[in-house]
């Protein structure tokens, strides 16, 4: 039997020195946590873990601010489209012409007579020969009569005039008017302007139109003893719904006539000038400030933001979950090497 030991021993020693170099690592992994592994590299892991765990907390601090900030962004800019879009901007743009379409000139002259009128260029007027007496109509008028659209019971009657056309040249319309008697303490014509004397011309029912003229524009008057020039502007407003109405601004000054018949007269002269301000018509419209593509786009970018701070949080909470138990697997691990 010895024999057949020794033999055999013999025969594998490669086996047994296999066997004793597990046994010497068995060991040697038991006895080194204890020393080494147990005292220093586990405390070294930890504070490593423990300030990636604070630093990650403090990120998701962080991105929840942004998303608080991004939520808080997304209501202001909602609130301000809505806020726009109940109070439009006014805006005035001026488009230069050369040419006007030329106005209409409606007077109500009462008892009052036209005697003359003529179209006049670069401001220049001649003065008067025969003043107060009937003189050269050079101006395109109609005369209409029309009942008064305020009380559909009165019978109004007015001298319609072409006015100006031609800015450039400063073209000007010169109207005298005399009134024998009157039986008030002061005497005044009234006149109305309208955008189009062609459309009044052109239209069918000129009664009608003068009707829809006096229920929308604003009526002036000039008086007797004075000379009254108008310079006229044109605004036109674009409505929302799409209509267009026009109307006229106008500058008024006044020079006192001085009479210089040779006999002293009591009827009253009147003298009105007609004459564009400038070659710019200016159009009033409403505008919204607000753009939908502007806020959709931010509103885009916003929630891509959020989406953004939602997915790094997700992953965020996903590490510290994985190094914590990360953490706790070696805690086990070292704990079961030392029992």
């Amino acid at each position: 039997q010895l024999s057949e030991d020794v033999e055999r021993t013999s025969e594998n020693p490669t086996e047994e020195r296999e066997e004793e170099m597990e046994v010497h690592e068995d060991s040697s992994s038991v006895i080194l946590p204890d020393g080494e592994l147990g005292t220093t590299t586990p405390s070294l892991r930890f504070s490593k873990t423990c300030l990636k765990n604070v630093f990650s907390v403090i990120l998701l601090f962080i991105y929840l601010l942004l998303m608080a900030v991004a939520v808080f962004l997304v209501y202001q800019t909602i609130s301000d489209f809505r806020e726009k879009l109940k109070h439009p901007v006014m805006s005035v743009t001026y488009k230069e012409v050369s040419l006007y379409d030329a106005p209409g000139i409606a007077f109500y002259p009462g008892k009052a007579r036209l005697l003359s009128c003529k179209h006049h260029y670069y401001d220049h007027i001649p003065p008067l020969i025969n003043p107060g007496q009937p003189g050269d109509i050079e101006c395109t008028t109609q005369r209409i009569n029309y009942t008064d659209p305020f009380t559909n019971q009165t019978m109004k009657y007015a001298l319609v005039v072409q006015g100006p056309r031609d800015v450039k040249k400063r073209e000007l319309v010169f109207l005298q008017f005399h009134l024998n008697e009157t039986d008030q303490d002061f005497s005044a014509i009234d006149y109305l302007l309208f955008s189009s004397f062609q459309e009044f011309v052109s239209s069918p029912e000129k009664a009608k139109f003068m009707k829809d003229c006096e229920s929308s524009y604003s009526s002036w008057k000039f008086s007797g003893g004075f000379r009254t020039w108008v310079k006229m502007s044109l605004v036109k407003t674009k409505e929302e719904d799409g209509s267009e109405t026009v109307e006229f601004k106008q500058e008024t000054s006044v020079v006192n006539y001085i009479d210089q018949r040779t006999k002293p007269r009591s009827d009253q002269l009147f003298f009105v000038v007609f004459e564009w301000k400038d070659p710019f018509i200016q159009t009033v419209q409403d505008i919204i400030t607000a753009n939908p593509w502007n806020m959709i786009a931010l509103l885009c970018g916003i929630f891509l933001a959020l989406f953004k701070a939602a997915d790094f949080a997700k992953l965020s909470v996903k590490w510290m979950i994985k190094i914590r138990r990360r953490h706790l697997k070696r805690t086990r691990q070292v704990t079961n090497h030392i029992s």
